[in-house]
């Protein structure tokens, strides 16, 4: 695609007379019937052919009937479907090169020269193996008169696309590092992890199972050791989860059996590769140095939730708590935000009192939206009293306000004079700054789960509207982003208005659906309420389809945080602690915390997969303080997507897509390579 300006619209591409085939290779992975279902109707939006290949490779060399044309309809209702509905096989033929030649006159004989692979790394070699070899294969194919010269000449160029599709996340481009057993130990908060890039050293089994004797001194009664596929420990001598199983059983029999009459340790085994700095953050929050061993620093840090309650803030405060401890420093926990400061109920909090928060939901700490301004007074009396030298605040957009309210008094209190951090933790993503905040994953999660239970619902109904209320206040990324996850038709956002036109005009897109769901958020309108949409379509679509109402509520907020919430939580927070640690040593002066620039209060927020300090000052041009969002959100790019998806015609614009890489790998054997495939 040649690019004639700046900008460049998915809408001006033509795909006329070109053929995709699109095929799943490997191991089923969650999110592969989306993928296959967004490549079909883009594919098709464009005026392109779009073909499966059933059963993977295997469909691919067999042909016939395993290679069809796709449809727009053929892919309706598959988003909530597990596995992958068009198949995946190992495949023996293609590892040949005469499996590769009979895939390659399958494809030609279809006008077929633009692959879409999704799979994980032995599917993806495979297919570049395939692309380098198409030529040469064509000329083959022209030798054996299977095909003639002009079409060699017609199909001379394989276009493949990859989509990594595997649970091991474990493609080199993508971090080849370990992600299931290491971060499944971050977010259980496992007692110990075996991972083959760390080989435990001699004796591991013993400092192991003293570990765990101490944890049920302490009367916990369940130790979780995740085992990852390949641990090996300092001899090459491999490490397995029956072996680690054993050897806990009997010790902690040994010593606990007049205490206790179960073994409740529970040994998982995990596919997967390691990766540096979750190593260092599980090592970090999971094994509690000596007192002898940990830094004195003589500081004293405030950990707070401010705000609604977000899945993943007691991860946070867990890593958050932990992380403080092993520099040396004093942790306070402040309960129910800037009341609970202004009010003292503030104590210090230890290492074991955090133990086991990661998976619970809500705030463990109690969190509040009181704002911090009418109480500045007594709040800096209670950071005097418990010489509280930085603070760490976990919330939304409350948390966002009560910083610049502490830093619009500093020059009145001293004791606001010390290093802030602010962590986004709100179910609404809308704290500027970020372009994710703690707890939104795990809501949208809950507003997808519940959309595909409220189709399954209408499971025998042809035709049946459902209008979705999603909460976030004036901020529309639940329901967009939720929608484009449940496959809902439209979805109406404060930040996109929209008039009576808009809803005529959509009511008469749906007389062409059998299901669907409309999202709406919470302040899209102030007219047009979840209750007139509602009766609008139900007016409007008398004898097309009937519609039904459903305000998913607090729903969202609750539930145990997902495993990117818990993850995310503890890595964030635990930077945010690095970062308080750097700050407090840098403002040490003269026996005392003195901190006033710019820079030392900042927001810690992920920005383009970065996490990123800024003081919170320069935020304030970013931000719409009246209807509580950021001036400019990345995910209103998505927006057209869900469109398109829903066949709609509209504008989307590609200017600023991902640009696409090509790799280049120290090339394994060939038969290695392809063993996966």
């Amino acid at each position: 695609m040649a690019q004639t300006d700046n900008k460049r619209f998915f809408e001006n591409l033509s795909g006329a007379g070109k053929a995709i085939a699109v095929l799943t290779s490997g191991g089923d992975a969650q999110g592969m019937n989306a993928a296959v279902r967004a490549v079909v109707r883009m594919g098709i939006y464009v005026g392109a052919k779009v073909y499966f290949v059933h059963e993977g490779y295997q469909g691919m060399v067999d042909g016939g009937d395993n290679i069809k044309e796709a449809t727009w309809e053929s892919v309706s209702s598959m988003l909530q479907m597990g596995g992958t509905v068009i198949g995946s096989a190992r495949c023996k033929d293609f590892r040949m090169h005469e499996g590769r030649l009979k895939a390659a006159h399958n494809l030609v004989q279809r006008g077929i020269t633009n692959l879409c692979v999704i799979g994980g790394d032995g599917s993806l070699t495979g297919a570049n193996l395939f692309r380098e070899e198409w030529s040469g294969l064509l000329a083959e194919l022209v030798q054996q008169g299977l095909i003639d010269e002009e079409a060699s000449q017609k199909y001379s160029a394989l276009h493949i696309v990859g989509m990594v599709g595997s649970i091991d996340n474990d493609f080199c481009v993508t971090q080849r590092k370990c992600y299931l057993a290491l971060v499944s130990a971050l977010a259980c908060g496992a007692d110990w992890v075996l991972i083959p890039e760390m080989p435990p050293e001699d004796g591991w089994e013993e400092k192991m199972c003293q570990k765990l004797s101490a944890k049920r001194a302490g009367m916990k009664r369940l130790n979780i050791i995740i085992v990852a596929e390949g641990a090996i420990d300092r001899n090459n001598q491999p490490i397995t989860s029956e072996h680690v199983k054993n050897v806990t059983y009997l010790q902690i029999q040994h010593l606990y059996l007049i205490k206790y009459n179960n073994n409740n340790t529970n040994v998982f085994v995990c596919t997967c590769r390691s990766f540096e700095n979750n190593l260092k953050t599980y090592k970090l929050l999971a094994h509690r140095k000596p007192e002898s061993e940990l830094p004195q620093s003589n500081f004293n840090v405030a950990v707070l939730n401010v705000g609604a309650p977000a899945a993943g803030m007691n991860a946070a405060v867990r890593s958050a708590v932990r992380v403080g401890i092993s520099e040396g420093h004093k942790m306070f926990a402040v309960s129910d935000g800037f009341e609970g400061f202004y009010k003292g109920q503030i104590k210090e909090i230890k290492w074991a009192d955090v133990g086991g928060w990661t998976g619970q939901g809500g705030s463990l700490l109690g969190t509040k939206r009181t704002l911090p301004a009418k109480h500045i007074d007594k709040i800096a009396e209670q950071m005097r009293k418990y010489n509280i030298n930085a603070l760490l605040v976990i919330g939304g957009f409350e948390a966002f306000l009560g910083i610049m309210e502490l830093l619009a008094a500093r020059g009145t209190y001293e004791e606001l004079c010390v290093p802030m951090v602010m962590v986004p933790a709100t179910v609404s993503n809308n704290v500027p700054g970020s372009d994710l905040s703690i707890g939104a994953d795990t809501a949208l999660n809950a507003i997808t789960v519940t959309c595909d239970r409220i189709k399954q619902s209408a499971s025998g109904t042809k035709h049946r509207v459902f209008i979705i209320e999603t909460m976030g206040g004036y901020c529309g990324y639940l329901a967009s982003v939720g929608g484009l996850a449940a496959g809902a038709d439209a979805a109406y956002i404060f930040e996109e208005p929209f008039d009576i036109r808009d809803l005529q005009s959509n009511v008469e897109h749906l007389t062409e659906k059998m299901k669907t769901s409309i999202q709406r958020g919470l302040n899209s309108n102030e007219n047009y309420t979840t209750d007139f949409i509602y009766q609008l379509y139900s007016e409007e679509g008398k004898g097309v389809f009937d519609c039904r109402k459903n305000v998913l509520g607090h729903m969202q907020q609750g539930g145990a945080p997902s495993p990117f919430d818990r993850n995310f939580g503890t890595k964030i927070a635990a930077k945010a602690m690095q970062w308080i640690s750097k700050k407090l040593n840098e403002s040490y002066r003269k026996g005392r915390v003195f901190a006033n620039t710019e820079d030392s209060a900042c927001l810690l927020g992920m920005r383009r997969r970065a996490l990123v300090f800024q003081p919170v000052v320069q935020l304030r041009d970013e931000t719409d303080f009246v209807h509580r969002i950021p001036k400019e959100q990345w995910w209103l790019k998505l927006r057209p997507l869900m469109k398109i998806l829903a066949k709609y015609k509209t504008s989307y614009d590609i200017s600023d897509s991902g640009q696409l890489e090509h790799v280049v790998l120290n090339r394994p054997k060939q038969s290695e390579a392809m063993a996966a495939i």
